[in-house]
């Protein structure tokens, strides 16, 4: 079995821990990324998932666009 890899900031991964704030922004539907000086409030606007341990970003265009596929997915406890 493989180890675990690090990502190249030398951190290991903390699943209780946020996004990493120096994590590069790029919608996993898309392809978009937001301009440096908008990174922040793409943040706010984004949505985030987790897959694998791994971030995935999704802006808000491609949020609007998706909702009712997204919601599907949540587990029924949601509701």
């Amino acid at each position: 079995m493989d180890a675990p890899s690090t990502p190249p900031t030398g951190r290991t991964p903390d699943p209780e821990a946020g996004p990493d704030p120096d994590a590069e922004l790029v919608c996993a539907t898309c392809g978009a990324t937001p301009a440096p000086e908008q990174r922040a409030a793409a943040r706010l606007t984004w949505s985030r998932g987790s897959d694998g341990g791994r971030s995935r970003w999704t802006c808000d265009r491609c949020s609007r666009e998706h909702l009712r596929s997204i919601e599907g997915k949540l587990d029924p406890a949601w509701w």
